[in-house]
Formats: C-alpha cells, structure tokens, sequence
C-alpha cells in the first residue's frame, strides 16, 4: 500500500520466521511481543524501564476504544500527538477498538454501518464506525493501523462465524478507503476536528490533521474455529491488499489446541513477505508455538496483568507468588532469569508485598514478567538465527511444570 514500513525475512527453520520490520521510530527484530498499553500506559511500568537495555522494547500497543473515549482526540491532538501526549519514541500499534466493542456484550449493537454502545465509563451512546476508526487512528499517528474487525464467540458455529468474516470483509474494505483518504490529506490543514462529544452524532467524522506520513494498515482475518471460512478470509483480505495480516478472533473461548490448528494452517499461507501479526495471544508457550507455524508478532495483556494479581511467569512455569510455600522462600522467582527483579528480590519478600497491599509488588512482578516475555522471544529470535530453533522449543517445553 504505501512505504511507511519496510519488513525483510532474514532467517528461516521450518515455519519460523526471523525478520526486521523497519517504521518511522526504528527497526524492530521478529518475532517480537508488544507490551500492552491500553490507555497509553503499559499497566504498572514507566517507559524508562520499557526502553532499558534489559527490557528494550521497541513497540508497543495502544487502544483506539478506551484512548477515544478518555482523554478524547482533542487533548491528544493539543498534545501533539499520541507519542508526544505519553512521551514514547519509540514505535507504535494501535487497534482498531472492534475487539473491545465486542467484549461490550448486551452493551453494544452491530449493524452495517457500524457499532453503537454504551460507554463503559459513563453509559453514553457511542458510535464506532470503520470510517471513524481510521480517523481516530490516524489522530493517534501509531506506525500501524488496524482494520475495523467484528469478532465471532470462540465457539461460533459456522453460519455465526461466516456473518461476522463477511462483516469484516466489507469493513476492511471501508476501513482501507477511508485509511487512504487521511493519509492523502495528512499534509493539509484544517480546522474541523473530530468531534469530542459522547454522542452518535458527535463522535462521527470530522476533519483533516495535519500530521506527518508513515502509517501502515493491517488487515485482520476471521472465521472463527472454521478452517475454510478461514481461508477464505485470508484470500479476500489479501485481494483488498494491505501492508501486513492479523489474525483475530482467536483465545476467545476456544480450546488451545483448536487455537493451535487455526494458526498452523492459516499462517503458513499468508504472504511471505509481510509482517504476520497473531492479536491477544498469549503465554510463552503459545507465543513460541506460534511462532514455529510462521507467526512474527504477539500482543498480550497476560504480563501485566497476572504480575498485578500475583503471579509470575518462569521457565519452569507460573508461579503464584500468594502461595504460602513462598513465605520464607530465598530464592529469585526464576533462578535462571537475568532481570534486576530477580537479581535483587526475593520470593518472600516479593509475597509480602503482595500480602500488604503494596504497589510495589505489582510493579516488580509486572516488570519481571515483562522481561520474561521479551528475553524469551530474543532467545526464539537467536535460535532461528543460529539454526536451533526445533531444539530450544523442545527443551523449552520439556523444563515446564505440567
């Protein structure tokens, strides 16, 4: 579609993939995990510590849904832009906010048009539309974009699944025209601004910012369990063309190894020379297992999320730092990792903080996981570099606690 990224595949074993996916804010090695910044704060860390040579990691997610709704576009247009707005360099994801809709449940209503919902904030009617998506999208100014999507229930049947992927077809083909229109106005000016009112009427498409170009658009895959709905959306996807493919709709419900045969065959058969993006997916293992049936790129909440409700993510497996076994415990919460978490704490320690209610237990917990999920995906990258991929997946999950 455009130049706005640039991704090579430098080393291959089997179906893993080793590449460098270059944007505007630096070139990023794959496969890598993208930290989850839903409101344009990764939950729990300072970008400090993201950016650290312990942790480096050069992207993040942010979340088109909750960033609309608070603090709205407005504020962060004044801000100067979402990067400036949060004081992140480095470069950025944002989702297109269909997955969050439709997480709403009896909160929200699909149509063609679009998706009408209450606010979780304050209960206001809301409109969510692919035209308005991209919008908003391109207000945040993220390095890439992502296509307006509906999600089926994990366990969709096929005609449920087939209504939601034609959907989605038709609104990826909306969400690329309205994407290509902002970005040949980018340059202009204007003084119409995308709306900041809760209502439908307000929140709908308004007018033309001038920012900087370097935006790419990601098409999403759907279809559910099906494998040929899954197919299918994948060929029609690629026919509307965009710079990289997602597959969505997938740890919603579904069985893991359902999950697992969705991506082993739908991954290998997407475009070899663009980024494959596999959203909301998952633990190291699933990542890893992923990653060998061709996939480049991870987002997942799991990190931080289980570190600010006590659990860490080892080699050996999750460990819940609450259990009274840890209470006298000496011991790092993985001997073998290298973070300064682990260098300094211990896991008695790391328990009573979590026992008395202290932040700090989170943000440890939190930082170690992190550290954890992207010095695994450094040692996956090496070993598909070095040709030892098959063999780091095989002792990897051979020392997990079953």
């Amino acid at each position: 579609m455009n130049n706005a990224i640039d991704f090579k595949v430098e080393s291959r074993e089997g179906e893993a993939r080793a590449g460098l996916l270059t944007t505007r804010r630096g070139a990023i090695e794959t496969p890598i995990f993208m930290p989850v910044g839903t409101a344009g704060t990764v939950k729990g860390i300072r970008f400090e510590e993201l950016e650290s040579t312990e942790l480096d990691a050069r992207i993040i997610l942010g979340n088109t849904y909750h960033l609309w709704l608070r603090p709205g576009i407005e504020t962060i247009e004044v801000c100067g832009g979402l990067h400036k707005f949060i004081g992140w360099k480095r470069a950025m994801l944002t989702d297109s906010g269909g997955f969050q809709i439709w997480s709403l449940g009896a909160l929200r209503k699909i149509t063609e048009e679009g998706t009408e919902f209450r606010s979780h904030i304050d209960g206001a009617l809301c409109f969510l539309s692919p035209e308005i998506s991209m919008e908003v999208q391109a207000a945040l100014d993220a390095e890439i974009a992502m296509a307006f999507d509906e999600c089926a229930p994990g366990k969709a049947t096929n005609e449920e699944a087939r209504r939601g992927m034609e959907l989605t077809l038709r609104w990826a083909k909306r969400s690329k025209e309205a994407f290509e229109r902002w970005q040949s106005d980018r340059t202009a000016s204007g003084s119409d601004r995308l709306a900041a009112g809760k209502g439908r009427t307000d929140r709908r498409a308004g007018g033309t910012p001038p920012y900087p170009a370097g935006q790419a658009l990601f098409g999403i895959i759907q279809g559910g369990s099906h494998l040929d709905l899954r197919r299918e959306s994948l060929e029609r996807t690629i026919e509307i063309g965009f710079d990289g493919y997602a597959i969505g709709g997938l740890s919603v419900g579904e069985e893991k190894s359902v999950m697992l045969d969705v991506i082993e065959d739908v991954a290998p058969r997407m475009p070899v020379d663009q980024p494959r993006y596999l959203m909301g997916v998952g633990t190291p293992e699933d990542l890893i297992e992923a990653v060998a049936r061709g996939v480049d790129m991870f987002d997942c909440v799991l990190p931080t999320r289980n570190g600010r409700n006590g659990q860490a993510f080892t080699a050996h497996g999750k460990l819940n730092i609450k259990n009274a076994q840890y209470a006298t415990d000496q011991r790092p919460l993985d001997q073998d990792c290298g973070c300064s978490v682990c260098h300094r704490h211990s896991r008695a320690f790391l328990r009573h903080l979590y026992l008395s209610g202290e932040m700090l237990g989170g943000v440890l917990l939190t930082h170690h996981n992190l550290a954890f999920f992207l010095d695994t995906m450094r040692r996956v990258r090496q070993a598909i570099r070095s040709g030892q991929f098959a063999n780091f997946r095989r002792e990897y999950t051979e020392q997990l606690v079953r």
